[in-house]
């Protein structure tokens, strides 16, 4: 009987979150927010300078420095020039102004290019501080520095909101200073999900401050990320799949969330220890103890590790070899040949698919992987585990126990890769439905009608949605 409603009422009712992934059962403290995909040039030029930057960048962001509460520093990884960087809307002030901003479980702070950012933000939304009436001037000054660049300003507090919540004087980076090329449209900046101790502005990050408070109805915050990798006529922008606050969506996965606690006592990066690795079925040797442990960072777009364990996945694969140039610490490897890896941490196995292992097609029939060598700083994990693997999964970051789960993405999750008929979401202010106040136990969590309301017709959406699929 679905499929004879007429198309303006069925285009109508998918619109309402534009194209939103799925919501579960409505409930009164969690809500989906739909994410955007930005595709790179798939030049081998170009892809060979991001390939350079992209391991510059994650070196820079976990080298070095001491991983401990309060910290004076932190260095953030970028992913422009690269097609494989999540992103969502959050809105900043009073009035509310929308921002897109990737959104990073291996960092920590939150910042904005600012209305008197000169060359390096000419073509992105900027913060004008002055125009809103709830801000208040932290004057404490603010630097991120990245492999390729970087980006200063003022601390400021304001009020913030995404998917549905908002956090009153939540402190975050103006940035009147952005080295060029470091942001591209739409992205206006960055929001760190991990944990405080690794916030270089000190403050309690968005997340938290919902997380331990009574905001959310679990303390969960869910990835589910699509590919278009291997979509040869994907755009610009892509719809990027969804990211949940304080409830897991069933509908996009199946079986059970399978939980491993972080092996730190201080809460820093989302980290998990790497047991075993498969490659094409074959187990490797990888390191043990603290050498394993690995950040699960979903604004990494690759898999970086110790190169001895990187060195054994090749090993496994015929005809591979060691990239130099531009792809120094990369491997090359036959295009035609399917590469399966799997990953545990201590529980079941993970697979990435071939499609994903196959990051760039460098021609004459060699292709580059997306494991790559990196060495880290004595502090920081070995292996910091990116998009690579997280489009293969539903992850879960759950606050209390500190721990982060995957499982299997479902069939409808399976069916948004390479879709060219799913729009890219675009920023938006969403409705309020539960608030707090950063640094305050005063929290208050509200559930309405409103948000009841948003729940159920994102469900008549997404059943329609499934209709559409199926007949595609």
């Amino acid at each position: 009987m679905l499929t004879t409603l007429p198309l303006t009422l069925l285009a109508s009712l998918l619109v309402f979150d534009v194209f939103a992934t799925p919501t579960p059962a409505p409930q009164p403290n969690g809500i989906s927010m739909g994410l955007r995909r930005r595709v790179q040039s798939r030049s081998t030029d170009d892809f060979g300078v991001w390939a350079k930057n992209h391991r510059a960048g994650l070196a820079a962001k976990y080298g070095g420095r001491a991983v401990k509460p309060r910290s004076s520093g932190t260095n953030l990884i970028t992913n422009q020039g690269s097609d494989s960087s999540y992103f969502g809307s959050l809105a900043i002030g009073t009035p509310a102004v929308s921002f897109d901003v990737i959104l990073d479980t291996g960092s920590a702070d939150l910042w904005v290019a600012g209305s008197d950012c000169g060359e390096g933000c000419s073509d992105v939304t900027t913060f004008d501080s002055s125009a809103s009436s709830s801000l208040t001037n932290q004057s404490t000054a603010f630097e991120i520095t990245y492999g390729s660049g970087e980006a200063a300003g003022t601390l400021v507090s304001d009020t913030v909101q995404m998917a549905g919540f908002s956090v009153a004087n939540q402190v975050f980076a103006v940035c009147d200073e952005v080295s060029s090329g470091l942001l591209t449209n739409p992205v206006s900046g960055l929001l760190g999900l991990a944990w405080q101790a690794i916030a270089s502005s000190q403050a309690t990050p968005f997340w938290e401050t919902l997380a331990s408070g009574t905001a959310w109805d679990s303390p969960v915050m869910a990835f589910q990320l699509t590919r278009y990798l291997n979509q040869s006529r994907a755009s610009q922008e892509e719809a990027g799949g969804s990211f949940t606050m304080g409830f897991v969506n069933s509908t996009l996965y199946t079986g059970d969330i399978e939980y491993i606690d972080t092996p730190s006592s201080t809460k820093t990066y989302w980290i998990l220890p790497i047991t075993a690795i498969t490659v094409q079925g074959n187990s490797i040797t990888v390191s043990s103890g603290s050498d394993s442990y690995a950040a699960i960072d979903t604004g990494t777009t690759l898999i970086g590790g110790p190169p001895t364990d990187i060195a054994n996945i090749y090993a496994q694969i015929p005809d591979s070899s060691v990239g130099t140039g531009d792809y120094d610490g990369y491997y090359m490897y036959p295009c035609d040949t399917s590469v399966t890896v799997t990953v545990s941490f201590g529980g079941r196995s993970w697979a990435v698919s071939p499609a994903d292992f196959q990051e760039q097609d460098l021609g004459q029939g060699t292709c580059l992987g997306s494991f790559f060598s990196l060495t880290t700083g004595d502090s920081a994990p070995s292996w910091i585990v990116g998009d690579t693997f997280l489009k293969n999964v539903y992850s879960v970051f759950r606050y209390d126990p500190p721990s982060v789960g995957f499982a299997d993405l479902s069939d409808y999750a399976l069916s948004m890769n390479g879709n060219l008929d799913l729009a890219a979401p675009s920023a938006t202010i969403g409705s309020v439905s539960a608030a707090a106040t950063a640094g305050s136990t005063d929290r208050n969590a509200n559930s309405g009608t409103s948000i009841r309301t948003s729940s159920f017709l994102f469900t008549i959406a997404t059943t329609l949605m499934s209709v559409v699929l199926s007949n595609l």
